[in-house]
């Protein structure tokens, strides 16, 4: 009842429903047979959970961005879906317009969380990093990246969106989408979450935010 009703909210707001699934496996098979542009997806499901149908599209190369709608908001839940690549994590509290909105801004590409869980993801990050940072050689370049572009990958990394990043550095939303694009292609990445692990492995720190 609740997957057909999140269906139904998605249809009147204009979306199209390609499928829906009733356990993790059939997740899988069937976003990879649609390769749809948002999955939204449950983090308890028979089969697989959550977090394995992620791992198993991202190793199946399937580029849709995943967005988690979860009852729950424990801090170990969201940092293993956002690990296993989920841009986003909505718990099911949330209104319909707030709903809606997200899954708009994940097509986009935008992480989205509930507030509050988007400090507890970079604070994550942040500790991996430090944790790299005491037994590894200092920050290696990527020589892929102009400056300008490794600029931008730092303030990705914060989970920052689009046009937060355009005020922090007196550029257009359009010119920070073009660089994002731009270091996808460059770097052979799909998502921002991608682009996250890249930054923490190759000991690039975020920018702290103002």
């Amino acid at each position: 009842m609740w997957r057909d009703a999140v269906a139904r909210d998605l249809a009147d707001a204009g979306f199209d429903v390609v499928a829906t699934a009733d356990d993790g496996r059939a997740a899988v098979n069937r976003t990879r047979a649609t390769e749809p542009d948002v999955l939204v997806l449950d983090l308890n499901l028979p089969g697989l959970t959550g977090p394995a149908v992620c791992a198993a599209l991202a190793a199946a190369g399937v580029r849709t961005r995943i967005l988690i709608l979860s009852a729950s908001g424990d801090q170990q839940d969201v940092l293993e879906a956002v690990k296993a690549g989920a841009l986003g994590y909505l718990v099911k509290s949330a209104g319909r317009d707030e709903f809606i909105a997200a899954v708009r801004a994940t097509a986009a590409g935008e992480p989205v969380f509930t507030p509050g869980l988007a400090g507890l993801v970079l604070g994550e990050f942040r500790r991996v990093g430090s944790q790299r940072a005491t037994r590894s050689s200092p920050p290696r370049p990527v020589p892929e990246l102009t400056e300008r572009e490794t600029e931008i990958l730092k303030y990705v990394a914060t989970g920052m969106g689009y046009k937060e990043i355009a005020s922090a550095l007196f550029l257009s939303h359009r010119t920070v989408q073009n660089h994002v694009q731009n270091i996808f292609g460059k770097l052979h990445l799909n998502n921002r979450v991608e682009l996250v692990r890249f930054a923490l492995d190759r000991g690039i720190d975020p920018v702290a935010p103002a």
